[in-house]
């Protein structure tokens, strides 16, 4: 802004010279105070416009992305707005592993499933005789992976099944508590994505119920997601291992050894159906596995966001997709903008990847 004692000086100048040259003086100075004026506007719009979402999503770096996220929500959370959406039907979905927290070098619920079948050796060695731990102690995890999901269930049913439900919830809590993850040596509720916890947070500030639809065990899911994510358990859609009430001296729920449910690909539509009972209208995954659960969202009437995250960062987390033995991108990534998803690349569009910061 032009100094107000400039322009007072520029006001006296014009009075000591000839008619002639006032004039010009004069047009001058108008052209300087609306310089100023033009100059004094453009300043206050960036500043209101910093403060109005400047607080919003910290994590997320500014630009497209973040805006068009922002942008959905206030559309459809203004009652003045054509795509308003009722509080009753602001239902947003997310996928867990690699969308909300890491999914390298393994899934870490598998993770859990190889300590678990090793405890269980330690107090029985003869179960090394038999299937599914006879092929662990064989070739171990990468073994059992190299064979595929079919080999990688049993070692999941073995570890999971035949107990009740509150002595599974017991066993993954002490696992959290003290396990470490393989490569970052950090405690794997510490491998949460910080941008993602924002997000949450931000659509159930704007009256959002936040769901949780993985392929992960439902039970395995639910004994930790209100404490780290803040999502509660009812909340939590995921694959089912088969429960019978019993009741011998004291009811209880025991679980089976075998799945009623695979929430994943096109089990994740049939999920929300059945816990939800309405189509969401953002759906979040980042691998084939959600590819139906984003086509089911945002192929509806009305609003609609589905937002694809692309592991893009080899430096602070890992770079991957088409390839990837652990959330394989290759089918959502082609369609991903004829669908018009937003694909999320996680190198430019995060300021920070972990809760905890150590990049």
């Amino acid at each position: 802004m032009i100094p107000l004692n400039l322009i007072h000086g520029i006001a006296q100048m014009c009075t000591k010279i000839d008619k002639a040259h006032a004039a010009a003086f004069a047009a001058l100075f108008g052209l300087a105070r609306r310089a100023a004026l033009t100059l004094m506007l453009i300043a206050t719009a960036q500043v209101n416009a910093m403060g109005k979402h400047g607080d919003t999503l910290p994590s997320w770096a500014t630009g497209e992305t973040r805006e068009r996220i922002i942008s959905f929500v206030e559309r459809t959370t203004n009652p003045a707005a054509p795509e308003f959406v009722p509080i009753a039907e602001r239902i947003a979905v997310f996928d867990n592993d690699g969308t909300l927290w890491a999914e390298k070098p393994v899934y870490f619920q598998l993770l859990f499933a190889v300590d678990s079948a090793n405890e269980q050796l330690k107090a029985n060695p003869s179960l090394a005789e038999q299937s599914p731990w006879r092929e662990l102690t064989q070739g171990g995890l990468s073994a059992l992976a190299a064979q595929g999901e079919e080999a990688l269930l049993p070692l999941v049913t073995a570890t999971h099944g035949n107990q009740t439900e509150q002595e599974f919830a017991a066993a993954v809590q002490h696992w959290l508590d003290t396990a470490r993850h393989p490569t970052r040596d950090r405690a794997y509720t510490q491998m949460i994505y910080q941008p993602m916890l924002e997000l949450l947070e931000y659509l159930r500030e704007h009256d959002y119920q936040v769901w949780i639809v993985s392929g992960g065990g439902q039970s395995f899911m639910r004994v930790w997601t209100e404490s780290v994510y803040g999502i509660p358990p009812e909340r939590v859609i995921g694959s089912v291992i088969g429960v019978q009430y019993t009741n011998d001296g004291a009811p209880a729920l025991l679980r089976g050894d075998s799945f009623t449910h695979i929430n994943d690909k096109g089990g994740k539509p049939v999920g929300i159906l059945h816990n939800i009972g309405r189509r969401p209208i953002i759906a979040v995954g980042n691998s084939d596995g959600d590819f139906e659960m984003l086509e089911w969202t945002t192929r509806g009437h009305g609003a609609r966001l589905g937002i694809l995250i692309h592991h893009t960062d080899a430096k602070r987390e890992w770079a991957y997709d088409r390839d990837s033995h652990v959330g394989r991108l290759d089918k959502a990534l082609d369609k991903a903008a004829a669908m018009e998803w937003l694909r999320v690349d996680m190198q430019r569009d995060w300021r920070q990847v972990f809760s905890t910061v150590d990049e």
